[in-house]
């Protein structure tokens, strides 16, 4: 009897086993599959970015655009400034205001070490990085600087760097984009972007022909510029005669030049985290660098209508053709409620 009892008592320990080896090796195949499948869907998504951008770029593809057809050594070395390399990593990071390129830039400084803390040592964290200095071209190394430092013998380096290193741009919807660069710098108060822009724009859209001196004094008198003077002044034809677009409203194709570098990774600020987290893995840095958080108060693409509510459609439809090159390259659909309404 005993023996028995000892037999059931073995026999009921194997089921119970083999359940739960058979339950465990269940969710480890299924955790395995769906690790799988993402890892796919990622690489496809990379695939198809990427395969867009060729086919656009090339000379009998439908999209005409300025400077499509140029060479690489043919892009003036200014134009070049927002391409930040990272040697020790051999990486190359094409930054677009706008488009998470903050916490770009502290990974970058972290990457590089360009940039010690007050203890002489260089900084390991991203949010560590006084937001003062993230912004301060000197404390990048980019294309420019290379031409600066090695003048005519700085091409040779740059295709050098062009070929072997892996070099990234994240972009965003065009619209939601300029958006976004309104609400930073013209919704309140910025000296610098009220001085070379903001007072020129009340003048000549808003019948102010003399603005406050400072854009403390224009918002203490309750002087505002307005999102449909912020459109006027990008669709204006003098605008650019008298100076190039600032970078916060440049076009991205005209900032990093995709049909000249053939980028190896393309983030949208859509899909940034999925993408943050492929580009460092791909990378292999994902066990060094923790990606810091986007801004809560992100500008969302369903707050468009409501925008461009008193904008214009023919208005609308002028910034759709100044920004189409962008919508096209990097895969964003044409708002077409918004320019057909």
């Amino acid at each position: 009897m005993q023996k028995l009892h000892h037999f059931c008592f073995l026999l009921g320990a194997v089921f119970i086993t083999l359940f739960f080896i058979v339950v465990f090796w269940d969710e480890v195949r299924v955790g395995t599959y769906q690790h799988m499948d993402s890892s796919k869907n990622l690489k496809q998504r990379q695939a198809h970015r990427k395969h867009l951008i060729n086919k656009l770029c090339l000379a009998n593809s439908s999209l005409l655009f300025r400077d499509k057809l140029i060479t690489f050594d043919q892009i003036p070395n200014k134009a070049l400034d927002h391409l930040i390399v990272d040697d020790r990593h051999r990486v190359i990071y094409c930054f677009v205001p706008k488009v998470a390129c903050t916490n770009w830039k502290r990974v970058m400084i972290v990457l590089s070490q360009n940039l010690k803390a007050p203890d002489g040592a260089p900084y390991l964290h991203p949010l560590d990085i006084p937001i003062e200095v993230i912004h301060n071209s000197t404390v990048h190394k980019t294309f420019n600087n290379l031409w600066i430092h090695h003048g005519r013998y700085a091409r040779p380096l740059m295709h050098q760097k062009l070929k072997n290193y892996t070099k990234f741009l994240f972009v965003r919807d065009p619209f939601v984009r300029l958006i976004s660069a309104f609400r930073a710098k013209f919704n309140r108060p910025d000296e610098y972007f009220y001085s070379n822009y903001g007072s020129t724009m009340l003048q000549r859209y808003a019948n102010i022909s003399h603005p406050p001196a400072s854009a403390q004094e224009a918002f203490s008198a309750g002087i505002r510029l307005s999102f449909t003077h912020f459109i006027q002044y990008l669709l204006d034809p003098q605008t650019e005669k008298e100076k190039p677009f600032n970078e916060h409203w440049q076009q991205i194709h005209r900032l990093c030049h995709p049909c000249q570098i053939d980028y190896d990774f393309i983030g949208k600020l859509e899909t940034l985290d999925e993408d943050t987290e492929h580009l460092l893995k791909i990378l292999g840095l994902d066990k060094h660098i923790h990606f810091p958080p986007g801004n809560e108060n992100r500008t969302a693409v369903d707050w468009e209508r409501e925008w461009f509510a008193n904008i214009s459609v023919a208005h609308r439809r002028k910034l759709y053709s100044l920004y189409e090159t962008d919508f096209k390259l990097f895969g964003y659909d044409k708002p077409e409620t918004l320019l057909n309404e």
